[in-house]
């Protein structure tokens, strides 16, 4: 299928030229050109719009979940035929493999993963291999190792109507790819058999699927059908099964590459044995031969991707498969001679200014932790192959690039400058637009004393309730976001915090629920800036504005004050006692940017007007079992990041005596103390909880 783009509106205001600018650019080869757009410019339509008159399959990287999600549900609105995908980390909790020399604790990796997140991820790469109109949201987690798509797209099974299937075949083949046979608890990645017919429930899909055969095991109908009650959705001619997982060790050379990763191994513990390290040489050969003894038997280990090298016929250093060679796979199959290398897809990075130096982070610090198990005899050296793209390896990876941004940073500005081309004089590789077609106009600025500013907050706050507004406020810090919320509560206002504490899932309905009137506050500390479309919003209060930091910069105040930029009311106060040089900055962009949509505004006889928005569905529709445990989270208090050793002793020998419900709520407390842990970087701890935790559930 072609993109079809719908949509009630037609682009105007900056909107036409801006979408004419990037498409010339494209269509001439440029690389790398910015999309300077403001605050409620309508930047993502123009993104829809350049999709669309392009047709090329399109990866967006946003740097948070929160607003990666809000995009995905645009582009789903703007595409409702094509496939529009959510890419993020699937965990709610991860504790990396680690271990601490200085007190000689090895800490086993620990993650609990989303399983709603996981299908989303599955989702993504079955579009990208069966179809050409794709775009994929994603997070920075898709510069991360996911394995061969080779591989991947070589294990699929295809079931065709008229096609003869041996039913044992089917079996193992589905057992090969991860499937679980389960007659009794039917789930995602798992299957079934009931007299003549299968039923498998795909790992990316909301609904199973039966497949019939004829007494001569030929197929004769597949179709999908609703899990509850049994009745039939729709019918497919042919059907692929994908693997429940994207890590594939193919069967192909398994056992060469198993003699490979061995005679690594003895050479490393004879370089530990040459070297004294007698230790860690036992270590890791212990290590290594139980992992192989794992794949032989089972297909799969623990840890199985810190071997990913062998098994996708990578070199030492290699970098490794990520989400981007999945778009580069599909590139390479429709490439012809006269187009360019990785012509064929489209990169946009949105909110740039975050999104790039956040991918440039991430290799140093996999790098550094994995030094220290590979020193310390716990993996290969293998294990540093395992990792997110380093900066280079990106770059070298990028299609054409739009950097899309309100306040784009000098290295993108830069990098689109300085490229060679000789185009029409009218023509520039950065793109404004800076014109809001409603007419809104940036908000007004009030800079106020620290001395006094919750009671007078609380009187701006009433105010807007009073009219039936939003409020938006960001502290600096979680503690004070979650304190100010809990105050806002004792004085009877709906209030609500949110920092990347919460829940991926849960933070856009925490949004939703500001939208419809759940809440009438938010407060935050980060997640509140870059790309959040909340037209209710008429006040953003700035607390310690003069606080110069990275939360405190001049495009950070931007940022954040383009909230208030949809309402025709919008209002920012600033509390501060000293006006810094990041506020006079932003300050004076935010007054230039009135003077120019003003002036729009009386040329065009525009009188702005609030965007009148309807609340997106969401983007996973919760399951009852899923709901229930998203409240349950959010009932647990997340102050508490400390436990005594004293604690866990009592909690243990008190455990035969307590009853279930008691047990329960230990078991809770426990876990939520092992997560804080974790999150403060205290891993002793927190692997000392887990084993507490593993005892008192068997």
């Amino acid at each position: 299928m072609k993109f079809k783009l719908q949509s009630q509106f037609k682009p105007t205001g900056d909107q036409p030229q801006a979408i004419d600018n990037l498409i010339y650019g494209l269509d001439n080869g440029v690389k790398d050109q910015v999309l300077l757009g403001v605050t409620g410019s309508g930047k993502t339509f123009t993104m829809a719009n350049v999709i669309a008159k392009t047709q090329r399959p399109t990866l967006v990287i946003s740097h948070n979940k929160t607003l990666a999600a809000q995009l995905a549900q645009e582009f789903k609105e703007f595409f409702p035929d094509n496939a529009v995908e959510y890419f993020v980390s699937y965990y709610d909790y991860y504790q990396p493999e680690a271990y601490i020399p200085q007190t000689d604790t090895y800490i086993d990796k620990e993650s609990d993963i989303n399983d709603m997140i996981e299908k989303l991820r599955l989702s993504t790469t079955a579009s990208l291999l069966t179809r050409k109109d794709v775009i994929v949201v994603a997070s920075v987690s898709c510069i991360y190792n996911i394995g061969s798509p080779i591989e991947f797209g070589k294990s699929i099974i295809t079931l065709k109507i008229g096609k003869h299937y041996p039913q044992k075949k089917l079996i193992t083949e589905l057992l090969k790819l991860y499937y679980e046979r389960n007659d009794f608890d039917f789930r995602r990645s798992t299957f079934r058999i009931r007299g003549g017919s299968f039923d498998i429930y795909p790992s990316w899909e909301d609904s199973p699927t039966r497949v019939e055969f004829t007494e001569n095991e030929i197929i004769k109908q597949i179709y999908a059908f609703d899990p509850i009650n049994g009745k039939k959705k729709f019918e497919y001619p042919i059907f692929q099964v994908f693997s429940a997982r994207h890590y594939i060790a193919g069967e192909d050379n398994r056992e060469k590459i198993l003699q490979e990763i061995e005679s690594d191994m003895e050479k490393e513990v004879k370089l530990f044995l040459s070297h004294g390290h007698h230790l860690e040489a036992e270590r890791l050969k212990q290590r290594v031969k139980y992992d192989l003894e794992m794949i032989r038997e089972l297909g799969f280990c623990s840890g199985i991707e810190n071997y990913s090298r062998y098994f996708d016929g990578r070199k030492i250093n290699d970098p490794p498969y990520t989400l981007l060679d999945y778009f580069r796979l599909f590139d390479s199959k429709l490439k012809n001679k006269q187009q360019p290398e990785n012509n064929n897809w489209l990169l946009m990075i949105d909110e740039s200014h975050m999104t790039v130096p956040q991918i440039g982070g991430m290799y140093a610090g996999d790098r550094s932790r994995k030094q220290t198990l590979i020193d310390y005899g716990f993996r290969l050296k293998a294990a540093f192959d395992n990792r997110p793209l380093n900066f280079d390896e990106f770059q070298a990876r990028m299609p054409q690039t739009v950097y899309v941004s309100a306040t784009p940073s000098e290295w993108e500005l830069t990098r689109s400058k300085a490229q060679k081309f000789k185009f029409k004089k009218t023509w520039s590789p950065i793109t404004q637009q800076l014109i809001r077609p409603t007419g809104l106009i940036d908000p007004e600025i009030s800079i106020r004393p620290t001395e006094g500013q919750i009671p007078d907050l609380l009187k701006e706050i009433n105010k807007r309730i009073d009219k039936g507004q939003r409020v938006l406020i960001t502290t600096l810090t979680k503690k004070m976001s979650e304190d100010l919320s809990t105050y806002l509560k004792e004085k009877k206002i709906k209030s609500m915090y949110l920092h990347s504490d919460v829940d991926t899932l849960e933070r856009t309905d925490i949004l939703a629920d500001l939208r419809n009137g759940k809440y009438d506050v938010l407060v935050g500390i980060n997640l509140l800036r870059e790309g959040l479309d909340l037209p209710e919003v008429s006040l953003v209060a700035i607390l310690d504005a003069d606080k110069e930091s990275f939360l405190r910069s001049a495009t950070s105040l931007i940022q954040t004050m383009g909230r208030a930029a949809r309402h025709e009311n919008g209002y920012v106060i600033m509390y501060a006692d000293n006006m810094t040089k990041s506020m006079k900055a932003a300050i004076n962009e935010v007054n230039r940017r009135r003077l120019i949509q003003n002036r729009y505004n009386k040329e065009h006889h525009i009188v702005p007007k609030s965007i009148k928005k309807q609340i997106r569905p969401k983007l996973i529709e919760l399951t009852e079992e899923i709901a229930e445990d998203l409240k349950r989270k959010s009932q647990l208090s997340k102050k508490e990041i400390y436990i005594d050793i004293s604690d866990l002793i009592e909690i243990e020998e008190s455990w035969p005596e307590m009853l279930p419900d008691q047990k329960k709520q230990a078991l809770n407390r426990l876990q939520r103390l092992m997560r804080n842990s974790a999150k403060n970087l205290d891993f002793e701890r927190a692997a000392q909880i887990r084993d507490v935790i593993k005892k008192l559930s068997v």
